[in-house]
């Protein structure tokens, strides 16, 4: 039995459809509430593969409450945590630590106590280490320096991997992955899909920053080849491509007929549009909309390695343009 977590986001609605898809009979999917259940729903539909989705079973539980988590796991053998709480917003840090970390704490606790046979942890690009002044590109060795500043998204994320790192400590075989910003059809109002909500209204700036782009088809994929695989104790960064923020707002706007910002958001008044927020919403109490760090990470020109993951699998990401082709026709819809 295969027990997913975070079954009604993204990643783990698109996991449990190719899970059905490819011959695992037994698949357990964790719900908080009743009406997420039909944005999955949804998913199946989009690809019209409606008749799959009676092959999941459901079962309603908190990965915070962990009386719900003793029925989720009886006769479970691999988990794939998925469940996250994704935010940029500094007011809801105590949330993200407590999902993140706490969250997956009690999800490992459940998998040593159970003797699950393997855990495959969805983590971030965020969660992976700094540059050092005589490195050049990011991979799953970059050390994560505390003096740096993280986003409380990144800081809840590295912490996460802390507890999965400690149940391999503890005899868990797990292994990680870490993907870049995850492009995906039905989920248009959330993380990524919202990316092209707010370029279709009209972005006015653009920056020259940099990040890893990836396929959901292609994550969910690698999860699944990695639990089926001998692989222990790894991490994985996962992305097909990096793009400037620039060359990414442009690729997209080019496929939905949107209009391209003309003007780059300079350093200085990406520093002042933060500042500016945070009075705003402290006098208005008002949602974030930037903060310190992501004005920072607008800027950041790191690039990110997938190096590993090709070599270990032998995989080749979709390329990013040819798979936005591919999901844009949804979301025109």
């Amino acid at each position: 039995m295969i027990l997913v977590t975070g079954a009604t986001g993204l990643v783990g609605a698109h996991l449990l459809l190719h899970l059905i898809e490819n011959g695992e009979e037994y698949v357990r999917a964790l719900y908080r509430k009743q009406r997420n259940i039909e944005k999955t729903k949804a998913l199946f539909e989009l690809y019209k593969k409606g008749e799959l989705f009676s092959k999941i079973h459901w079962i309603q539980g908190d990965i915070l409450e962990v009386p719900t988590l003793e029925l989720a796991f009886e006769n479970v053998t691999y988990v794939y945590h998925c469940a996250a709480c994704i935010s940029f917003n500094p007011n809801d840090e105590d949330q993200l630590r407590k999902v993140n970390i706490e969250g997956t704490a009690n999800i490992v606790n459940f998998c040593i106590d159970k003797n699950i046979k393997k855990l495959c942890h969805v983590s971030s690009i965020a969660a992976l280490g700094d540059l050092a002044p005589h490195e050049k590109e990011v991979n799953e060795t970059t050390e994560w320096n505390p003096e740096v500043l993280h986003s409380d998204y990144a800081i809840s994320k590295y912490g996460a991997e802390m507890e999965v790192w400690r149940g391999q400590q503890e005899g868990l075989n797990v292994v990680i992955v870490n993907p870049g910003v995850i492009f995906g059809p039905g989920f248009w109002q959330q993380g990524s899909g919202a990316f092209f909500t707010s370029i279709e209204k009209g972005m006015p700036f653009y920056t020259y920053g940099t990040s890893g782009y990836v396929a959901v088809s292609d994550v969910v994929k690698i999860m699944h080849l990695l639990m089926l695989s001998d692989c222990n104790g790894e991490r994985f960064a996962l992305l097909s491509k990096n793009y400037t923020y620039k060359e990414i707002i442009y690729l997209i706007a080019d496929k939905i007929s949107a209009k391209k910002p003309k003007t780059e958001a300079k350093p200085w008044m990406l520093h002042l549009a933060w500042r500016l927020d945070w009075l705003f919403s402290t006098i208005f109490r008002t949602k974030r909309r930037i903060s310190k760090h992501s004005a920072q990470s607008l800027l950041n020109s790191d690039t990110i390695s997938n190096e590993k993951i090709k070599n270990y699998l032998g995989y080749n990401f979709e390329e990013i343009p040819a798979y936005l082709d591919r999901i844009l026709v949804h979301y025109k819809k």
